[in-house]
């Protein structure tokens, strides 16, 4: 088969940590040709969408020894699969690249739905299960902050389209900042941010849990560094091993039907304690670091899958 991937450049990439090339290395142990691009690379012309692509293929499984082919013009409708794998943020850039795949012809499979990933930012699809999520403001107006603030105490703010843990910051209105970073986050973008409660759980970690097809198949939980309130990867936390509670799979239960119908197959949910906090249907991550940790191979569960 021709499998595609959209994403970004990769001498950009983790090799240790990164989910996107496991699932190119099964892809290629598969017989699979593969090629990836990048979203700037994707063009439409005369009713079809291309992409100036580079064919990919690893020579050993640290994914470190890769081998580019040259860069050729690629018709997405000629592939079997696409997967959309290209990190946040998510800006008009990245809506725009899934209007271009949504008129890719039916018979490619593109993983994630780009009209499910378009329709269903990480922090604003939880929002449809608002008994799952913690007291949650989204908001561009001051007053408001200040009055939420002044119900929780305590509570965490960051943007609404961010990623990786950038910009998140612990709120409380006895912090001599507080003031400048709630002005911060009113003048920097034209997007409304997100203010959750503030849950003590996070210094126990959170969890990462990797649904497939709506059914989780593997979990970690991430410890945050020191006395930093942000458990993210790219920020210093550190996964370990954990187990997934019956909340735990209320949460996916609860959630399964809504990723079905938006064509979300490959999703990753945060859990702090007993609440989902974020919905992650873009670029989903911790692939690798379940394979440490628990010997299971989530890139061959994707491809036995589809």
């Amino acid at each position: 088969m021709k499998i595609g991937f959209q994403m970004d450049h990769i001498k950009d990439l983790n090799f240790l940590t990164d989910s996107t090339l496991p699932i190119i290395y099964e892809s290629q142990k598969r017989k699979n040709v593969n090629y990836i691009f990048h979203p700037r690379e994707l063009y439409l012309k005369n009713d079809k969408v291309f992409a100036l692509a580079n064919s990919i293929s690893f020579s050993s499984s640290n994914y470190q020894k890769y081998k580019l082919g040259k860069k050729e013009k690629l018709l997405l409708d000629s592939l079997d699969f696409l997967f959309i794998r290209q990190d946040p943020p998510y800006d008009m850039s990245y809506i725009s690249s899934m209007h271009l795949l949504e008129l890719v012809n039916s018979k490619t499979r593109i993983i994630n739905n780009p009209k499910g990933i378009r329709n269903a930012p990480e922090k604003l699809l939880m929002l449809k299960f608002p008994k799952l999520i913690p007291p949650t403001l989204i908001t561009k107006s001051k007053d408001e902050a200040n009055k939420f603030m002044t119900q929780y105490s305590q509570c965490v703010i960051k943007p609404l389209y961010g990623n990786g843990g950038e910009d998140i910051f612990f709120l409380s209105k006895k912090d001599k900042n507080y003031n400048q970073i709630l002005e911060a986050f009113l003048k920097k973008n034209n997007e409304p941010f997100i203010i959750q409660k503030f849950l003590s759980e996070i210094k126990k970690g959170d969890k990462r849990i990797i649904l497939i097809d709506g059914n989780p198949v593997g979990v970690v939980k991430r410890m945050p560094k020191g006395k930093e309130i942000r458990s993210n990867i790219h920020v210093g936390g550190q996964c370990v091993k954990t187990l997934l509670s019956k909340r735990d799979l209320l949460i996916c239960e609860s959630i399964k039907k809504e990723l079905i119908d938006n064509g979300l197959f490959f999703v990753g949910i945060d859990v702090i304690g007993n609440f989902l906090t974020e919905i992650n249907v873009t670029s989903p991550t911790c692939i690798q670091e379940i394979k440490q940790l628990y010997k299971i191979d989530i890139a061959k569960i994707i491809w036995d899958k589809l």
